[in-house]
Order: structure tokens, then sequence, then C-alpha cells
């Protein structure tokens, strides 16, 4: 499989970058990978970079975008950061790889166990990691169940990923809220804006609707 280049990337839609990527991680779990030489496309990419989707995921270890959507290089940004959530410096990487450089579709994947979510879900106060955290809160308190103080913890393993979803649809409202370049962009159908879940025990990326 060759890089990316600006022909195949203009020959994207929103909605067939999102395929691809499902079409990439159905790959995956199969085991059926495509046939890339990435030394080969380190070459062609020298010159320049034409990636058709930004993926924002989680800096967990488990959960390597390029890997789990069998992507080679040039094919998608990759912006990474705990518990997925957007701020100014992400939403401007973002804002570049769809406005400057042509990307065709945004998926904020989050995944299931996530430690961040869990130190939100426990309010962990520890250094820097107190305002990373404070932007998942509000995705914990959007949760109401269970009601019980005593069951909404990290030991408590569908609250978390009650709240992993939850926090993926709010980080995309944030992104739509916060970002008018690519609110303007999604509303002119430039770009598609997509959450999706990553099941870290079986590699299964589900898209949410």
């Amino acid at each position: 499989m060759k890089a990316q280049t600006k022909e195949t990337q203009n020959s994207y839609s929103p909605q067939s970058a999102i395929d691809a990527l499902k079409e990439g991680n159905q790959r995956f779990l199969a085991t059926k990978q495509a046939n890339r030489d990435l030394l080969e496309q380190v070459t062609d990419t020298s010159g320049g970079q034409y990636p058709f989707a930004v993926v924002l995921s989680c800096i967990d270890s488990r959960v390597p975008a390029e890997i789990v959507f069998d992507q080679g290089i040039g094919d998608i940004f990759s912006a990474r950061v705990a518990g997925n959530i957007v701020n100014e410096d992400i939403l401007g990487s973002i804002e570049y790889g769809c406005k400057v450089a042509g990307s065709k579709a945004v998926v904020v994947l989050g995944h299931t166990a996530c430690g961040a979510v869990k130190g939100a879900c426990d309010d962990v106060q520890l250094g820097n990691i107190t305002p990373l955290l404070s932007k998942i809160k509000p995705a914990v308190n959007a949760v109401t169940e269970p009601s019980n103080q005593d069951e909404r913890n990290s030991s408590n393993k569908t609250f978390v990923n009650d709240v992993v979803y939850k926090n993926v649809r709010m980080t995309i409202d944030n992104m739509r809220n916060d970002s008018e370049v690519l609110n303007e962009m999604e509303g002119n159908n430039e770009i598609k804006i997509v959450g999706a879940v990553y099941d870290v025990a079986s590699g299964k990326v589900e898209f949410l609707d």
C-alpha cells in the first residue's frame, strides 16, 4: 500500500474517510493488515504529508491509533492526551490537520478502562494531573447512575465505561463549541466529527452514532 498523496487525499469524502478507518480496524481484528513498506512510505512522504483523517485519542499505550486502524506513515494525524480531552493546543492541532493540511474526518477515540477517567471518578489530586482531570469531571457528573456515591468510583467498571462514552460525546461538544474553524467546516460538509470507543480487551473500535 502506497502513502497518501494530494490526489488520494482529495478522493476521500468525510464519510469515506471514516469508512477507511472502520475497514482498517476490521483488518486489525482479522490480523490481515494491509501490505505496506513503511520505509518506502518514509521516502514517499519526505516531501509532504496528506493524511485523510485526524484521530484524537488517549495516551494509553494499549491504544496506538495507527495500529488499531491499520494505517501507515502519512495516513492520519494522531493527537494524544490523557482522557482524549480538548484544550486550546489540541484544538489548534486538529484545526491545522483539517483546515490547513486537508484531512476529511476527526475521530475522538476513547477506550474502556481509561486510567484518566478512573482518576476523574476518584477525584485524584496530583500536580498537573488535577487540572487535566477537571476537564473529565463534567462527564463524571453527567452520568447519573449509580446515584449511590459509594459506587461512583474506579472500582465500578460499568460506571467507568459509562463515563468513557459520555466523555467522548462531551469532548465532541466542546470541540464544536470551542473551535469556530472546525464547527464551520463540519457545517459546510468539509469534514465529519465522530466519536468512537476502543475495547482494550478485544481490539474492536465501536463508532458512536
